[in-house]
C-alpha cells in the first residue's frame, strides 16, 4: 500500500476538477493548486501569499472581512453565498461568476478551503432557458389573442411552434449537461476520495475524508434525484412496454438491498412469485427501488416485505414494513417534492423528501395505479397495481459460464486497461486503481486503445460510455474484444438510462455502473469480475 505523502496529496489536489484555494484568518492564500492559477490568471508563486481580496471585485470587497469574521466563528462545510450570485475578479481585470463552497481545515491557526467554480456556461445556458420560457409564454398568450384576431392566427401560431422548440431545445440541452458536466467532476471527486482514505494514515485526516465521502454521496442522490424529476418533466423518459417476469425485478431489489437492511438489523423479506408484468421493467424496478429505500429508511426494528399478488385483473406488488408509519392528515402530502413525514423546514435531514415524488411520476408515466395506507407506529403499504403479461413469457435461461480467469486476475496486479476522454475522471480512477495495486493503463480514445492492446493484453476493460467526438463505449468494448479476446470483461460507467444502455446487461461479461459510482462500488466489481 503507498503511503500518503505531501507531494501526492498536492498532486490529488491538482488533480482536482475545481480550483481550491486554502486561505488564513487574515484572507492572506497560503495555498492553490493548479486550476486556481488557471481560474484566476495568476502564476502558482503569485497567488500564494496574495491577500484574498485581490481576487474580488471591489464592489463586494468592504464587507468580505466580516463574513470572513463570521464564517471562523463558527467553521462548518457549506456553500458561500447560498442563493446569490457571486463573482471573482481575473487578473486581467474582468468579473466571472462563481460557485464557491467552504469547508474549515484542522490546523493551528485555523485555516479556511474554498472550492471555487466557474459558472459562465451554466449561467449562460439558464439564461437561455428563461428566454426561449419567455417566449413560450408570449407565444402562448398570443395564440389566445390570436382567436379573437383571425387574420393573425397563422402567423402567431408559426411564433408559438418555434418557442415551443426553442423551449424544448434549451431544456434537452440543460439536461445533457446536467447529466453530464454535473456527473463529471461528482465522479472525480468520490474516486479521488477512496484514493486518498486508502493512502491516509493519520486518524484526523481520515475523519476529515470520510466526511467528505458522506458529503460527496448526499451530492450524488440529491442530483440523480433531480435528474430524475427534470426528464419526467421535459419528457425525456419513454416507457418500453413488454412482458417479463417479475422474479426478476425482485432479484435485483433483493440484492440491492440485502445489506443496508441487515446493517439496520431488519429483516428483508422477498416472496418469490410466479406472475408476469406488462409493462416497462426497468421502471417498475426504480419505483419497486425508491418504495424500499423509504420502507428501510424509516424503519428502525422488525421488517421489510416485498410480494406481488394477482388481484382480480391486475398484478398488485406491495411494500410493506413495521416503520413508524404516516399519520392520516399528512398522507395527501407525501408525493410532494421536498416533503419529508415529520421532518421541519430546514432542518438536518436524511434525503430530500423527492423518492415519492418520482415514484408517483414513474406511475403515471406507466399508466398503472399507486395505493398507499399506513397507521402511526405500525407501519405502511404501498402498492403499485400494473397488467399482466399478455402473453406467456419464457424463463430466462442461465447465462452461459465464462472460462475462469487466471489466478492472478482475482488479486492486485491484474492489468487493467482504462478509456475516458474527461482528463480529470481518468486520472482519479486510475490512481485509485493503482494505489489498490492494479496496473493500469489509461487513454482517452479507442485509436489510443488499439496500440496500447498490442503491446500488453488487458485482463479487464473499464471505459466510459460517452466518449469524445461521439465515440461510445460500446464500439471500445466491441473493437477490443476482436482484437484480445471475445470473452474480454469489461465495465461500463454511464449516466445514461437509454433502452440501449439497458439491453446490454444481458451480456454476461459486461458490468454496467451508473455515474457517479463510488470508490467502494468500482473496485468490489472490478474484484467479482475478475475473480469470477
Amino acid at each position: 500500500m503507498q503511503t500518503f505523502t505531501g507531494e501526492l496529496a498536492r498532486s490529488a489536489l491538482d488533480a482536482a476538477p475545481d480550483a481550491l484555494i486554502i486561505v488564513d484568518g487574515d484572507g492572506v492564500v497560503r495555498f492553490a493548486n493548479r486550476q486556481a492559477s488557471a481560474l484566476f490568471g495568476y502564476a502558482h508563486e503569485e497567488l500564494v501569499g496574495r491577500h484574498l481580496e485581490g481576487l474580488i471585485p471591489e464592489r463586494f470587497r468592504s464587507r468580505h472581512a466580516g463574513h470572513r469574521e463570521s464564517y471562523l466563528a463558527a467553521p462548518r462545510l457549506r456553500p458561500m453565498g447560498a442563493g446569490l450570485t457571486l463573482f471573482a475578479r481575473h487578473r486581467d481585470g474582468g468579473e466571472f461568476p462563481v460557485e464557491i463552497s467552504l469547508s474549515p481545515v484542522l490546523a493551528d491557526p485555523p485555516l479556511v478551503a474554498a472550492a471555487i467554480r466557474n459558472v459562465t456556461e451554466r449561467k449562460r445556458v439558464e439564461a437561455e432557458l428563461r428566454a426561449a420560457r419567455e417566449a413560450a409564454e408570449k407565444a402562448r398568450a398570443g395564440a389566445d389573442h390570436a382567436r379573437d384576431v383571425a387574420d393573425h392566427l397563422r402567423d402567431v401560431a408559426d411564433e408559438s411552434r418555434e418557442a415551443a422548440d426553442r423551449a424544448s431545445q434549451a431544456k434537452s440541452r440543460f439536461l445533457a449537461t446536467a447529466s453530464h458536466d454535473l456527473r463529471q467532476p461528482l465522479q472525480t471527486l468520490a474516486l479521488l476520495n477512496g484514493a486518498l482514505r486508502r493512502m491516509v494514515t493519520d486518524a484526523e485526516a481520515a475523519e476529515v475524508l470520510a466526511q467528505q465521502e458522506r458529503a460527496v454521496g448526499t451530492m450524488a442522490r440529491l442530483l440523480n434525484a433531480l435528474l430524475d424529476i427534470s426528464k419526467l418533466e421535459s419528457g425525456a423518459i419513454n416507457p418500453e412496454l413488454r412482458d417479463f417476469r417479475v422474479a426478476n425485478v425482485l432479484e435485483a431489489i433483493r440484492r440491492d438491498f440485502r445489506a443496508v437492511a441487515q446493517s439496520k438489523g431488519l429483516d428483508l423479506v422477498v416472496e418469490p412469485s410466479e406472475e408476469s408484468l406488462h409493462s416497462d421493467p426497468a421502471l417498475v424496478e426504480q419505483i419497486l427501488k425508491n418504495l424500499v429505500s423509504n420502507a428501510v429508511k424509516y424503519t428502525q426494528h422488525g421488517r421489510v416485505v416485498v410480494r406481488c399478488r394477482r388481484e382480480d385483473s391486475v398484478l398488485r406488488i406491495e411494500v410493506l414494513d413495521t416503520g413508524v408509519g404516516i399519520p392520516a392528515a399528512q398522507l395527501a402530502y407525501i408525493y410532494d417534492e421536498f416533503y419529508q413525514v415529520g421532518v421541519p423546514a430546514n432542518s438536518t435531514r436524511d434525503g430530500y423528501g423527492l423518492g415519492l415524488s418520482i415514484v408517483q411520476r414513474l406511475v403515471k408515466l406507466l399508466g398503472a395505479r399507486l395505493e398507499a395506507m399506513s397507521e402511526v407506529g405500525k407501519g405502511s403499504v404501498f402498492a403499485v397495481l400494473l397488467p399482466p403479461a399478455r402473453s406467456a413469457v419464457r424463463e430466462a435461461e442461465p447465462a452461459e459460464a465464462s472460462a475462469p480467469a487466471p489466478a492472478s486476475a482475482a488479486v492486485g496486479g491484474a492489468r487493467v486497461l482504462l478509456v475516458e476522454d474527461d482528463e480529470s475522471v481518468r486520472d482519479a480512477t486510475a490512481m485509485l486503481l493503482r494505489v489498490e495495486g492494479y496496473r493500469v493503463t489509461a487513454v482517452a480514445s479507442l485509436a489510443d486503445a488499439l496500440p496500447a492492446v498490442a503491446k500488453d493484453a488487458p485482463e479487464l476493460l473499464v471505459t466510459d460510455y460517452h466518449l469524445g467526438n461521439g465515440e461510445l463505449g460500446t464500439e471500445v468494448i466491441a473493437a477490443l474484444r476482436g482484437r484480445v479476446r471475445p470473452e474480454l470483461k469489461a465495465i461500463l460507467l454511464t449516466g445514461d438510462t437509454s433502452l440501449v444502455v439497458r439491453e446490454l446487461r444481458a451480456d454476461p461479461n459486461l458490468r454496467i455502473l451508473s455515474k457517479p459510482v463510488t470508490a467502494e462500488e468500482l473496485l468490489r466489481l472490478l474484484h467479482s469480475l475478475l475473480g469470477d
